[in-house]
């Protein structure tokens, strides 16, 4: 939602626990005094004392670690809170078992937590937070106004303060089933004491941790339970819980009927009407129901007071990736040769103007700028070109963003990888084209064989194609240019069916399909540098899954080509296919798929659908390798004991792979989407997920480069 800990986009409110997206009671323990801490330095020395320094609105562990902290540092704070303090867990069920893992996490702050059961823990939190006064109040919004920050509530006078500290929890109102019945008093969505319910009827709804345990407590306190869960399996819960509810399966008291796949029409007095999977009704008896299918966030009151919500777009979102997307058209047009290239050409405009200014310049300088076979004048020609420049533009963003990747996210997978990213976008993709080569070549130091098998002559730049260097790295059918020749180009053939159809398959076959698109190809070097930021917003489900197939039918046309292409090369004269190819064919593959969706759609939504938009519904070449992953031995293997189903892995993944359910099962991730970025391993809060080899007999290796911050904790 947004970063935890951090500053929203409204200047003066800050955000910390459950709702920044930390679920581990430790961690968002930790990230309310980290807040306060932030606060604290933020805050002007000569500021109006009248004001207090800091409201805390909620009065859950993160807010009253955040309360106590503000005292350590003398800042005046009061917290509010719309209900008891500790009020989300003071309503959890008798003795439930509460996850405080990392067990060797000490948060930031005096507040700290040991027991493992809900009593105990309430006794141990009240007990640290004595003296921290809590006043009531249910807050209808923040309002920025001159000289800090106005908190109005729904009842009640607005509190006036410099900053604000959001800690509600993203326990907001309960999920409804929608259906008739909801509402009758029998229909509750907590459970307090499992014991009154003895020898009676009770429908549980639900599928996660809170409907599973809440059937456990009933049944072992001797109810008799019924458990409903649409899914076809019991995915969400914690493993013990999961066996828990298996131990107990049967009919009668003491005992946990469950029925997967089906779904709740209506609640009467006396019984739950069940939808199944064949589509016939089936009527269970119930003199109570639990309905425990989750609770919505509180957006409401984020969006009341101006905080952007992850996800949700509004005007402004959509005007400015529509005028991004326009920038995006002048400048693949631009360097890609097309209608504005021209224009600036025929108006010698910068960069085409680049050797004249340099001649301009008289004197010796303009006398070496003049000559090829110096790297001024090497860099004058290549520096006339668009595409120089982009190059450069790109390489600068990859390796800024790339260094503060490394500073962020620091893990020894992270900073390899990206280390190798950055030298292989600056070195082989960038100076070798532009500058080596180009020297090279003109100082006549590249045998005549070895450049004319590579780079023929041609009459513009520096009379060479020394672009096709890119095909050492852009391998086929993400670069097709060097295959798809008039003439075949014999060296490049052999590079190409190298690299793709050997090199490649050895790699995915040992690492998976990052292999290439996590550790080597350009385009996945921008989306894990500028695009790290963007990842979460990838659109997952099974809408946006089927228009992965949109990457398979480009696969298949660049197939054609090269069908296309064979046959034309083996035929005497070559006109007609030659015309077709390099005309209608290889204009529309230029324009159609390069420009339009590699670079205008790719790079254009970027801050909007994540930076994986071309790799995952659109690369022919990532296609290609998504076949070859289906044969990998790469996997994420999880700790299934440790997972908390979070979804924190699953949001972080830009490829929109749904990484938590393998997770939760304890089985290998396996799919072959997955581009190695590590982000998902980076993002799990309890160190569940390590990238392993396996095959068919099972877990073979863990990977050497450590990803996980948690389990690079643990060790140390």
């Amino acid at each position: 939602m947004v970063r935890a800990g951090g500053a929203t986009n409204v200047p003066g409110l800050h955000i910390a626990g459950d709702l920044a997206g930390v679920p581990l009671l430790k961690i968002a323990i930790d990230s309310g005094a980290r807040a306060v801490r932030a606060i604290a330095k933020g805050l002007a020395a000569d500021r109006d004392r009248s004001r207090l320094d800091l409201i805390i609105l909620g009065a859950g562990p993160a807010g009253l670690n955040a309360a106590l902290e503000a005292r350590s540092l003398g800042l005046t704070a009061v917290v509010f809170d719309a209900a008891e303090p500790m009020a989300t867990i003071a309503a959890f069920p008798v003795a439930k078992p509460i996850f405080t893992y990392p067990r060797s996490l000490e948060p930031a702050g005096a507040l700290r937590v040991s027991a493992r059961v809900k009593e105990p823990l309430l006794e141990e939190l009240r007990a640290q937070s004595h003296g921290i006064e809590v006043r009531q109040g249910h807050a209808y919004r923040v309002v920025c106004e001159r000289g800090g920050m106005r908190v109005e509530f729904e009842q009640g006078e607005p509190v006036h303060a410099h900053r604000v500290l959001v800690a509600i929890g993203r326990a907001g109102d309960h999920r409804r089933l929608g259906v008739p019945g909801e509402t009758l008093g029998h229909v509750s969505d907590r459970l307090h004491d499992p014991t009154a319910f003895a020898g009676r009827r009770v429908v549980v709804v639900g599928g996660g941790d809170s409907a599973t345990e809440c059937a456990v407590a009933l049944a072992e306190s001797g109810a008799i339970v019924t458990l409903a869960h649409r899914g076809a399996e019991l995915v969400r819960p914690r493993p013990e819980t999961r066996a828990r509810v298996t131990a107990l399966a049967g009919k009668g008291p003491g005992r946990i009927d469950a029925r997967l796949e089906t779904k709740v029409r209506a609640i009467t007095s006396s019984d739950v009407t069940l939808l199944t999977t064949g589509g016939g009704n089936e009527r269970v008896a119930a003199d109570a129901v639990f309905v425990l299918i989750g609770r919505e966030a509180p957006l409401a009151f984020l969006r009341r007071s101006g905080v952007a919500i992850a996800g949700e777009r509004g005007a402004r979102q959509w005007w400015g990736l529509a005028l991004f997307l326009l920038f995006c058209v002048w400048l693949y047009d631009w360097k890609s040769g097309g209608w504005f290239a021209g224009l600036w050409q025929r108006h010698h405009w910068f960069p085409t103007d680049v050797p004249a200014r340099l001649a301009a310049l008289g004197g010796g300088f303009a006398a070496q700028a003049a000559e090829p076979r110096t790297l001024l004048g090497t860099l004058a020609v290549s520096g006339s070109s668009p595409s120089f420049w982009y190059t450069i533009a790109y390489s600068l963003v990859i390796v800024t963003f790339g260094l503060r990747r490394i500073r962020r996210r620091a893990t020894p997978y992270v900073t390899v990888q990206t280390w190798t990213f950055m030298a292989i976008q600056v070195l082989p993709l960038f100076v070798l084209p532009e500058v080596v080569l180009p020297f090279l070549g003109a100082n006549g130091w590249i045998p005549a064989p070895i450049a004319d098998a590579l780079f023929p002559v041609v009459s513009y730049g520096h009379g060479r194609e020394y672009w096709r260097a890119y095909g050492f790295i852009l391998a086929w059918p993400l670069d097709v240019y060097n295959i798809f020749t008039h003439q075949p180009l014999w060296a490049w053939i052999g590079i190409g069916a190298l690299q793709t159809f050997v090199l490649l398959p050895l790699g995915v076959r040992a690492y998976g399909k990052g292999f290439y698109c996590g550790w080597i190809c350009s385009c996945g070097a921008l989306a894990e540098t500028l695009g790290d930021d963007q990842r979460e917003k990838m659109p997952h489900g099974p809408g946006w899954n089927r228009l992965n197939m949109a990457g398979q039918a480009l696969l298949a046309l660049a197939f054609v080509l090269l069908i296309v292409r064979i046959v034309g090369w083996s035929i005497p004269g070559d006109d007609l296919f030659s015309g077709w190819l390099e005309g209608p064919l290889m204009s529309g593959w230029k324009w159609g798929v390069d420009v339009t969706l590699a670079g205008i759609l790719g790079y254009g939504t970027y801050f909007w659908f994540s930076g994986r938009t071309w790799c995952r519904f659109f690369c022919p070449l990532a296609a290609l390798l998504h076949i070859y992953a289906r044969f990998s031995r790469f996997a994420i293997v999880s700790e299934k004991a440790k997972c908390i189903s979070c979804n924190q892995c699953t949001q972080a993944c830009h490829m929109g792979i749904d990484v938590m359910t393998p997770a939760q099962r304890g089985e290998p991730m396996q799919d072959p989407e997955c581009v190695r970025c590590s982000a998902c391993v980076h993002a799990c809060p309890t160190g569940v997920l390590q990238f392993a080899s396996v095959d068919a007999r099972g877990f073979v290796s863990l990977d050497s480069l450590a990803a996980s911050p948690v389990r690079m904790r643990e060790r140390d």
